[in-house]
């Protein structure tokens, strides 16, 4: 820890699709202070990324954010999550099909489980989507970080076609580029 790093912090885990994507917008987040891609709510353990592809292991591609809960809530978290991915898709973010991409809430305790129940209620009522939201909303498992070459993925490989063409207009959307 520095001197800048403050002293309580607190946890979120989110699924919504491929961990690159979801990590290049919540690390541009104020009062975000690290995102690690990696593997939540499976069968096994230290999954690699090659045993969760398969959708055999029961493992979703998630972020686990640390943020500082005096600059941005757990509520802003959720807010941005709901609007950086399609929730109404079971198994499905695009192209990227199978389990291992599910939307999902991994709560931390039972402050997040009750702000993750409210938040999706409001934000399947919102009309923002047209088919009810399929989000589960489950409790945090062990947390197995990706391989290295996952991290900051986005940051690392900018030009990369596959961060051109879903990552960077993702960003732009939300005002994040």
């Amino acid at each position: 820890m520095t001197a800048d790093t403050p002293t309580d912090t607190a946890i979120a885990t989110f699924a919504a699709g491929c961990f690159w994507c979801v990590e290049a917008v919540l690390e541009r987040l104020d009062g975000v202070l690290d995102v690690t891609s990696g593997y939540m709510g499976g069968g096994i353990d230290n999954p690699s990324y090659e045993q969760v592809c398969t959708g055999g292991t029961g493992h979703a591609e998630v972020t686990q954010v640390t943020f500082d809960p005096t600059k941005i809530s757990f509520e802003k978290l959720l807010e941005y999550f709901w609007r950086l991915h399609d929730p109404t898709t079971l198994n499905r973010q695009g192209n990227d099909v199978g389990t291992q991409y599910r939307s999902a809430v991994f709560y931390h305790d039972e402050a997040q489980l009750e702000s993750a129940e409210a938040s999706k209620a409001a934000a399947d009522r919102s009309g923002a989507f047209t088919d009810p939201i399929v989000t589960e909303i489950t409790e945090a498992q062990t947390f197995y970080p990706a391989e290295k070459y996952h991290q900051d993925y986005y940051r690392s490989n900018p030009s990369q076609p596959y961060c051109q063409y879903l990552i960077t207009p993702k960003l732009d959307k939300l005002g994040l580029s």
